[in-house]
Parts: C-alpha cells; structure tokens; sequence
C-alpha cells in the first residue's frame, strides 16, 4: 500500500509539472522571442555595462573584447568594478581595452570589499552603480553582467529592442553555460532544468504572476527603476542576488527572463567537484537557510526523482505501473533540456541518478553553512 501511493504521488506531480506548472520543460522562453517582430531597432539609446570582477584574468580580456564588438546601435559603455582582485585584473582589462580602441569607453573602480551585510558581488555592482547616478545624464539602460561570459556581435541590440518594445524594467537571460567536460554534459543540462522549474520563465514574463527571477550573467536594467526600488542596497545580503534583484524589478514594472544561445559562459566545470562547488554555494540560501525547508526538499527529491525508477523496477502492480509512467514522464521532460545541448536523448534516462546528486549538493550546502563556510566564493564565506 505504501508504495502503491508513493508511486501514484509521484505520478501526479508529474502530470501537473507537465501540463500546469508554465510549461518550463518546453525551453520556449528564448531571446529570440523577446523583440516582437518588427520592433524599432534602439538607435541613439545609451547603455552603461557594470563588470563586478574579482580575481578574472584568465576571462576578463575575452568578456570586454565581445562588449566592445557589440554591433549595437545605441552608445555602449562600461565599467569594471576591480572587487579586490590579486591577478591584475583591471591592468588586463584597460590592456585589452586600448587594444580594441576602445579605451574611452572602458572606466575601471576600484572597490574595498563588501561593507558589513552586503556580499562582495552586490557590494561591486553598487559600487558601479553609484558611478553610474553620479553621470552628468542618466544612461537609458544598465546592463549588469558577470565578467566571465561572452557576447555574440548581436546580443545586446536584440536585448535592448525588446526591452524598448515591451517596456520592461528588467530584461534578463541566462547564458549558456560551458557543456564541454563529462561533468558539464552530465549536470549543465539538469541545471538549467531544475531552474527553469523553481522559476518557470512564462510565469516570469507574465505580469499577472508573482513569480519573479533573473539571470545574474545578464540584466538589462532601467536605472531609474531601480533607484526608486531602494537601489541594491535594498537586496545586499542576498546571496542569489539575481532572483532577489528579479522580484524586487517586478514590484517597479514588467520583467524578462529567457535562454539565449547568443550569449556564453567562460568559466569551465572539469570535474564533479567544480560542480559540486558551483551549486553547494547557494543551494541551502535558496532554501532561506531552513532546516524544515530542507527535510521538504529532500523528501520531495526523494519522491518526484528517486522513487518512480525504483518502484518501476521492485514494485508490483498497480505500483510498477503508475511509477513507470512517472519515470518515462520525467525522461520525456528532460529531452528539450539536452536537445538545447545538443546531447543525447539517452542521457533523460539518468536524470534521477543525476537529482540524486544534486540532493547531496543541497545537503552539503547546509552542512557548509553549519560549519560557518556558507556562499565560498574566492576566498569570501559570504552566507549569512
């Protein structure tokens, strides 16, 4: 009996995760779809980039030169907040900058560390932002990205017509992230899955809907918005600062968020443990550091990944039955994810050997938290 509605259960929340939870499974939120058809192009607009950067030589110089190639319309510039970088990150950067001549368009901040209750990569971004309210003229936009990404030639003219056309006061997308290594083919693609089904994108874009999210590798903000919604200052202990700025955006406006093939991740994943790394930073933060929201999640793995396989393969009927069911609705969940990734179709199949470790990351994540080493990132324990 007791298996029998375990498997039903898990057969349920399937069948509402497929048909009523915003279609996240189906990746139709893309950029591609955000600049309605025939939508003016952004002629005479002005972007300021903000660049939060700690410690990224190895990327940085890659970042500016697809920023400066931009074939964008409007007035494009940028600024590198140097977060306490011991690399020669800045030097790299203004070196690059000179070399595309590009150099006027580049100013680089320094900046002293988070103050108290702020994480760094938020206390950078308003770092750059105060530099931005104190121009002579406010820039149309800011475009808030991470320093270890790249842009197609395209990318911000297609962002920031649609955001023209449809008036938003957040535009964001998520990058494509590195699917290169065995660990990034095996977990990229179950990542962008389990985001896309915390924060299904159609209720995003839906302003009727609470649902609110961003992207932090790229946000395309009205600065004025945001100064009106309190500034960063009004987020600065978030550790998943792009959902926190996302919701905080969605009480000033209509927001954007879609997947993008125009725009890259730098920063490779090699092995288990760099992803490992990757996730255990903020998997217990998104939990709101709650032991009982914790025991929900894991028995909620447990349940809609872990159990339909197994029941499906040591149950007995009706048991077996309605649990295959549910695996085979996974699996067939799962496939746009890899299709995005140009992966095999057969890897659905291990998708609940690939939750069962993102389990262990979200259990190792409040383990670190415990310990007092929450939200590592470059040196920083930034949980609180």
């Amino acid at each position: 009996m007791t298996l029998t509605l375990l498997a039903f259960a898990g057969l349920l929340i399937w069948l509402y995760l497929i048909v009523f939870h915003g279609g996240f499974w189906r990746l139709t939120e893309r950029d591609g779809r955000f600049a309605p058809p025939g939508a003016p192009a952004p002629e005479g607009v002005t972007v300021t980039a903000i660049i939060p950067a700690r410690d990224e030589a190895d990327v940085i110089g890659q970042c500016l030169s697809s920023l400066l190639a931009q074939e964008f319309s409007g007035r494009l510039d940028i600024v590198l907040v140097d977060d306490e970088s011991g690399d020669g990150t800045a030097e790299i950067a203004r070196t690059r900058a000179a070399a595309e001549g590009g150099a006027e368009r580049l100013t680089v901040l320094t900046s002293n560390g988070p103050a108290s209750g702020w994480t760094g990569k938020l206390a950078a971004m308003q770092r750059g932002f105060d530099h931005v309210l104190g121009l002579p003229k406010l820039p149309d936009f800011v475009l808030f990205c991470d320093a270890d990404i790249a842009f197609g030639p395209m990318a911000l003219e297609h962002l920031a017509t649609g955001a023209l056309a449809r008036k938003t006061v957040l535009a964001s997308l998520m990058v494509k992230l590195r699917c290169e290594s065995r660990a990034e083919r095996w977990f990229v693609p179950a990542f962008v899955f389990f985001f896309q089904k915390l924060y299904p994108f159609a209720r995003v874009n839906d302003p009727k809907s609470s649902a609110a999210a961003a992207a932090g590798g790229v946000m395309l903000v009205r600065p004025a918005a945001l100064a009106r919604a309190g500034g960063l200052g009004a987020i600065r202990g978030a550790l998943i600062d792009d959902c926190a700025l996302g919701a905080l955006m969605k009480r000033q406006g209509p927001i954007r968020l879609g997947l993008t093939d125009a725009v890259h991740s730098l920063r490779p994943y090699p092995g288990f443990k760099d992803i490992e790394r990757m996730v255990t930073r903020s998997a217990y933060a998104q939990l709101s550091y709650s032991p009982p929201r914790l025991f929900g999640t894991i028995l909620g793995m447990v349940l809609v990944y872990l159990a339909p396989p197994l029941i499906a393969l040591l149950g007995e009927p009706p048991a077996r039955d309605a649990a295959l069911v549910a695996y085979l609705l996974m699996v067939q969940a799962y496939i746009p994810s890899l299709r995005f990734y140009n992966l095999p179709r057969a890897h659905a199949l291990a998708l609940p050997l690939v939750a069962a470790c993102y389990t262990w990351f979200t259990l190792e994540s409040a383990r670190q938290h415990m310990l007092g080493r929450g939200g590592a990132w470059k040196g920083r324990y930034q949980a609180s």
